[in-house]
């Protein structure tokens, strides 16, 4: 069975090498929505009896792990470097650097790399995390699956 759960966060960032509009400082809405697959829990007067996860646990973990980091901070490839020392005069900033430019598809499999393992480790009923969409608008996304963790 699989089950999905969505989250949204606003963040800036740039693609420096682009050669249209993208390459200037923006921000989008992103969305995130996280998928997982399991058995449906059959444990008879459990509060998650027929379900894989519950969905409020999806979320707090998702927003525990990567919402909250990357919520309204500015998304930034490590070598673009005259931004990152801009980034960097502005005290306090709130910044997550990447070792490659924050395009829909790097978020995507960035995120799948962080929450595989927290979903996979916390839960003992063979869930697997088995999809992270990102949205860069609502027209636009990205999706980073099992197979793309191998590359």
């Amino acid at each position: 069975m699989r089950i999905t759960r969505r989250l949204e966060f606003d963040a800036g960032h740039r693609i420096p090498n682009h050669d249209s509009q993208c390459r200037h400082l923006h921000g989008h809405r992103y969305a995130i929505e996280v998928t997982l697959s399991g058995p449906v829990i059959a444990d008879e007067g459990a509060s998650n009896q027929g379900m894989v996860m519950d969905f409020a646990e999806v979320k707090a973990v998702a927003q525990r792990h990567l919402v909250d980091a990357w919520d309204h901070a500015f998304l930034v490839w490590r070598g673009d470097n005259a931004v990152v020392e801009f980034l960097r005069s502005i005290p306090g900033h709130k910044t997550v650097s990447f070792d490659a430019p924050p395009t829909a598809e790097h978020l995507a499999i960035t995120a799948l790399r962080l929450l595989d393992s927290v979903y996979r480790d916390r839960y003992g009923n063979n869930l697997l995390l088995e999809k992270v969409r990102v949205f860069e608008t609502p027209n636009c996304w990205a999706d980073a699956g099992r197979a793309d963790l191998a590359r």
